[in-house]
């Protein structure tokens, strides 16, 4: 059993739940795996409390990457290209994955070519802040490329 001053001895449970209820505070069981098992006398709503605080800034710690989706057409006006990189260069700086595809749609699917021109000239435009996590491939009648932010950003 541990104090709230620090100090730690082994004692029966009695003993160490009259000790708790003397200092107005819980009798808490820290390592139930421990021979014999850990107990510490503590304020359990404070002590609660300090550990979700503790998960929550673990969690923001920790940021998961999202995956943000841009669709294009083969046909992709010059204007519609440029203002969608430069979403993606937004999400890419925020640390996000960005997945761009090419949708072709009926008769579309014969400009293939045009899909990975399109996809190449991203590269080229965000090429000093992404690197390419899947390269462009088809996946059914789609045209698929994954870019991630440099890790060093």
């Amino acid at each position: 059993m541990v104090e709230p001053d620090g100090d730690h001895d082994v004692v029966p449970t009695g003993e160490a739940l009259d000790r708790a209820r003397d200092h107005e505070l819980d009798l808490v069981e820290v390592a139930p795996d421990a021979d014999p098992p850990v107990c510490k006398i503590l304020d359990y709503g404070k002590y609660r409390y300090e550990k979700q605080k503790e998960e929550q800034r673990r969690r923001k710690k920790s940021k998961s990457m999202e995956m943000k989706e841009l669709r294009f057409r083969p046909r992709t006006e010059e204007h519609d290209f440029n203002f969608k990189v430069d979403h993606a260069r937004e999400f890419l700086e925020d640390g996000n994955k960005v997945k761009a595809y090419v949708q072709f749609k009926g008769r579309d699917i014969v400009y293939k070519d045009q899909g990975m021109d399109l996809l190449r000239r991203m590269i080229e435009e965000l090429q000093e802040i992404a690197r390419i996590d899947q390269q462009p491939e088809m996946e059914g009648r789609r045209m698929v490329m994954i870019l991630a932010p440099h890790k060093n950003k």
